[in-house]
């Protein structure tokens, strides 16, 4: 994959290219792509002298780091106790089923990518999914295929 290095540069200087800034550029530049891609994390370490194990070991610690390429849409369901116990799994499904990939998958189109969470911080609103990053609580499974036509 060819990517526009212009772009990292952006970000590592926009951050000063300080080694201090390592979380807040790799968040930039996930943000920027959807994911990580290698040749990014190249000039990353090569622009803050950052050896690629330090950068690996952060990228592979947080969840919140891919590197492999995402969905534009990033859907997340709560499998938490309370989500659980009011029908989690059965909008997991559903949502599975809609977009044909199982959680932890992503689309071939990268339009979707799917994931579960052990927990959202609602747990009233139960059962709950976010993409990208709207909040839909209380949501049957039947209505979670149907919030997934507004992001088609």
């Amino acid at each position: 994959m060819c990517m526009d290095i212009s772009k990292i540069d952006n970000i590592i200087d926009k951050h000063n290219a300080e080694q201090s800034s390592l979380i807040q550029i790799l968040l930039d530049i996930q943000s920027e792509h959807n994911w990580l891609p290698k040749q990014a994390l190249d000039r990353v370490g090569e622009r803050l002298d950052v050896p690629m194990s330090r950068i690996q070991h952060i990228t592979t610690f947080y969840k919140a780091f891919s590197e492999v390429p995402k969905g534009r849409h990033q859907i997340h369901v709560c499998m938490g106790t309370a989500c659980h116990v009011r029908g989690a799994q059965r909008v997991l499904d559903t949502i599975s089923d809609a977009i044909g990939i199982k959680a932890g998958e992503t689309d071939a189109e990268l339009k979707f990518s799917l994931e579960t969470v052990n927990c959202l911080g609602c747990c009233a609103l139960g059962p709950v999914m976010v993409i990208d990053g709207e909040y839909h609580g209380n949501v049957a499974p039947a209505q979670s295929a149907e919030v997934l036509k507004n992001y088609e």
